[in-house]
């Protein structure tokens, strides 16, 4: 499969490693929405929410003076050190550029401090990836990931797939090829290819729709093969989406044929899709009729088709079918329409619905790309406390400066 691909990859172009731009060649499913590919739960912001609500009580009435004595320990003269708390407080009542700013200058110095005297083990990176996402200051975010003095800080899994998930909410797509080069050569936890990462990245690739913008991807694509690793079935679909809008069908159905997730609509969708792009317009209706028949076998899941796909193989059964095919894919979409397998949500909103899935918990699914780690890596950090805190307290140094109880 994966030298299958490679040929079909050299047939292009050679691959553009510069910034990726360009118009489509030509668009089968139109991409409408702008959203989160990921949902509010999946990345935790909820959970940052709930407790930004928590915090901006807790401090009401002592916000503006706490916003003031930050400012006071984040100028270049000052000698002051900058606590867990005070960061994490500060990252939770943050409302606008100002607070943002301040943000940014508190973790810096907070990542700069001598890392003896940092105690505990809150991780901070997923957070404020939170933050800039709720506040969508998706620049910010980047010039932070990027920044050499906040090396380590935002080095965690699920901090990618916020700030992936930002950029894409923001229409930065070509900003997500650039930080993917990043994560990959990162290798956090070992990983060089993390799941919803490369979900993240062809996602992108498919909503530039350019004809190096799908290089790009099949390059991405014929790496993850030849390593072994079986993407998800979101990989799947935006990769053979894009390769479909492109023009290159035989390259979709190449990319659908490597995919296990044969029962989902979208690649049965994306099959009938590319088989009628390709001229082979008889095995279409067979693949609709076939349905069908599953159907009427009592299957759990009701098998559906889109309407957009359906008209695609009419326009083209219209135009060069047979009267006996014309007559078949009427019956069989009179079928569909009668049992209620006919889907009006377009292939593209389909494609690009959002995914909601709980975090991360530790159990791998079967198409896992490594072996169970140790610990959750994609867990909603600092949700829950994981150490003591009156062990932690009893280690922490002694505060040199007012703490929040001065402030009151």
């Amino acid at each position: 499969m994966a030298n299958v691909l490679a040929a079909l990859v050299r047939t292009s172009n050679t691959f553009c490693s510069q910034v990726l731009v360009g118009q489509s060649r030509s668009v089968i499913f139109q991409s409408q929405a702008i959203r989160n590919l990921y949902s509010k739960v999946t990345l935790g912001v909820d959970g940052y929410l709930e407790q930004k609500r928590r915090i901006a009580s807790q401090l009401a009435n002592i916000a503006p003076m706490f916003r003031d004595k930050m400012k006071e320990y984040t100028s270049d003269d000052s000698k002051n050190m900058v606590f867990t708390e005070d960061l994490k407080n500060m990252v939770h009542i943050a409302e606008n550029d100002e607070d943002v700013e301040l943000v940014i200058k508190m973790m810096k110095k907070f990542n700069q401090q001598n890392k003896q005297l940092r105690f505990g083990n809150y991780v901070f990176g997923p957070v404020i990836m939170r933050m800039f996402h709720t506040l969508k200051k998706p620049d910010e975010a980047l010039e932070c990931f990027k920044a050499t003095e906040l090396d380590g800080l935002f080095d965690q899994l699920i901090t990618y797939q916020i700030l992936l998930d930002l950029l894409y909410e923001s229409e930065k797509y070509n900003e997500i090829l650039d930080c993917f080069g990043i994560i990959k050569d990162r290798q956090i936890e070992g990983i060089k290819f993390a799941k919803n990462v490369v979900v993240l990245t062809l996602a992108a690739c498919y909503k530039m729709n350019s004809k190096e913008s799908l290089e790009y991807a099949l390059k991405l694509w014929s790496e993850l093969l030849e390593i072994g690793h079986l993407p998800m079935r979101r990989a799947t679909t935006f990769c053979a989406g894009l390769a479909l809008n492109q023009g290159k069908p035989e390259v979709a159905l190449e990319i659908l044929t490597s995919s296990k997730y044969v029962q989902y609509a979208t690649l049965r969708n994306l099959r009938v899709s590319a088989l009628v792009s390709l001229g082979r317009t008889e095995e279409a209706i067979s693949a609709l009729k076939r349905i069908l028949q599953l159907d009427s076998a009592n299957t759990k899941v009701l098998q559906t088709y889109n309407r957009d796909v359906i008209d695609k193989v009419k326009e083209t059964v219209e135009k060069s079918g047979t009267k006996e095919m014309k007559v078949e894919l009427n019956r069989i979409e009179k079928c569909l329409q009668e049992q209620g397998q006919l889907c009006e949500t377009s292939l593209d909103e389909q494609l690009c619905q959002e995914i909601a899935v709980p975090p991360f918990t530790g159990r791998m699914s079967k198409d896992a790309f490594t072996r169970p780690p140790r610990y959750s890596r994609f867990q909603r950090t600092n949700d829950v406390e994981h150490t003591n805190n009156r062990q932690r307290a009893a280690v922490s140094p002694r505060q040199l400066r007012p703490g929040l109880n001065d402030l009151q």
